[in-house]
């Protein structure tokens, strides 16, 4: 029970530390993204002040504001080249964001009570407005950090009352005075921003939990994924072992050369043969497929030529066409198609592309196989004159354990994966693929390459 406590409280500590490591990052963020937006308002109300006070007192104000800002733009540096992970940074961090609110602050409550005793009597519209502006503007800009937005408002309604209550010192006027109604004025004013930046508070607190919510939901979901991973990978590993003995075996016996097969039982032995050839198949895409998922996918790039690994791969498949009753023609450029591949992956793109369109096309129809260049690519196109894919289906056609016609009835057989693992592949090698279809004219896949220049 103790362990789990101690557990559970380490848990709480790390969360804490990302809490305010995120609320420090947010609140360096927003304060560099709007140092501009602040020096117009600074320019302007310090300009303003020396054409109407004294201008060595407005300039020199505006000075300490500009050494504040140097202050935030130092910590912003030193913010973003610090490494995550440090509770105890981040505490000295905020201890520094602390000491610069009230310098900064202090500067502004000062230049507004400098103008504010040079005006004398008569109410202090131009420094209150100030100071309403920047107390408004940390309401909504400075949020992020509870301690040092209370800093800077205290400090603010601190120059409010300061400033309401000048002339009641000075002059002790009676209760139904304008010095009064202008006090009573300004606390509610207070009493405004205060409630204003709770609302941002609360709106930014809200947003904080949604971020750390989706980021431990998506935290579950990378470990699920992991699990899944390393599932699919021991499983297919584990049944690659004794199905490869199982079709070692099954090839000895159809082969007859462990000796004659009985007529009766050769019939199922055959089927059985296809079959572990077929579960062979589906254990190779699901490792290929964890592998493209996970990166681990090796590759070995090398400049190629296309025509080349075309007419091995139409050469590889002509059997299988043969064996089908349809026949394959090329079409090849004079000029070399060079590219940037690994050419024992792309054969494995060309047999899913080949295989593809031989399964779909009809008894004694040809598959035209032809490679285009242009400037800046290689295209191979897989040409069929099969049933065609329906608009919309692109999901189906690149997508995992599907295939177009879904039915139980399908007439084409396959694991539904060839098409994404050829898609894997491409992407790795920075290409893409795409396919024009017409129901029941055919289809044509497109690879594209980036051309390597001779």
């Amino acid at each position: 029970m103790a362990s789990a406590g101690q557990s559970e409280a380490t848990e709480n500590n790390w969360y804490s530390s990302e809490r305010l490591e995120r609320q420090l990052r947010d609140y360096i963020a927003i304060t560099t993204k709007l140092i501009w937006q602040r020096q117009a308002i600074f320019i302007a109300a310090t300009l303003l002040a020396a054409a109407y006070f004294d201008p060595a007192q407005a300039f020199a104000c505006y000075a300490g504001v500009v050494f504040t800002e140097v202050l935030d733009l130092t910590l912003s540096r030193h913010m973003n080249n610090w490494k995550s992970g440090s509770f105890a940074q981040a505490r000295r961090f905020l201890w520094w964001v602390m000491i610069n609110t009230a310098l900064s602050a202090g500067a502004i409550a000062l230049f507004v009570i400098t103008i504010a005793i040079q005006q004398g009597s008569g109410g202090h519209f131009t420094p209150l407005f100030f100071l309403f502006a920047a107390a408004l503007f940390a309401a909504m800009n400075n949020h992020q950090l509870v301690p040092a937005l209370v800093l800077r408002l205290a400090i603010y309604g601190a120059t409010f009352l300061f400033i309401a209550l000048l002339d009641i010192i000075r002059w002790s006027p009676p209760i139904s005075s304008n010095a009064w109604l202008e006090f009573f004025t300004v606390v509610f004013v207070v009493y405004f921003i205060v409630d204003c930046s709770f609302v941002y508070l609360r709106l930014y607190r809200q947003g904080l939990r949604q971020y750390e919510a989706l980021k431990q939901e998506h935290q579950r979901t990378l470990v699920a994924y992991e699990l899944k991973s390393q599932f699919l990978s021991t499983v297919s590993h584990e049944l690659r072992t004794p199905l490869t003995s199982i079709k070692g075996s099954l090839d000895l016996i159809n082969s007859n050369s462990l000796g004659e097969v009985p007529k009766e039982i050769a019939p199922v032995l055959k089927i059985a043969g296809k079959n572990s050839v077929r579960l062979a198949n589906l254990i190779d895409d699901l490792l290929d497929l964890q592998k493209i998922e996970t990166g681990d996918m090796s590759f070995d790039f090398d400049t190629m030529d296309v025509r080349k690994l075309v007419r091995e791969s139409v050469d590889a498949s002509k059997g299988y066409a043969d064996a089908l009753g349809m026949s394959l023609d090329v079409e090849l450029p004079q000029e070399e198609a060079l590219i940037e591949g690994d050419h024992t992956r792309l054969t494995q793109v060309m047999e899913n592309l080949l295989s593809n369109a031989l399964k779909f096309s009809p008894e004694g129809s040809k598959v035209k196989v032809s490679v285009q260049i242009d400037e800046n690519a290689v295209k191979i196109a897989v040409e069929d004159s099969g049933i065609g894919i329906p608009d919309g289906a692109e999901d189906k056609v690149f997508g995992r354990f599907s295939q177009v016609d879904g039915s139980d009835q399908r007439k084409v057989g396959g694991t539904g994966l060839g098409m994404s693992i050829t898609k894997g592949i491409i992407d790795r090698h920075k290409g893409h693929i795409d396919y024009e279809s017409v129901l029941g004219e055919g289809t044509t896949f497109l690879a594209v390459f980036n051309r390597v220049k001779a």
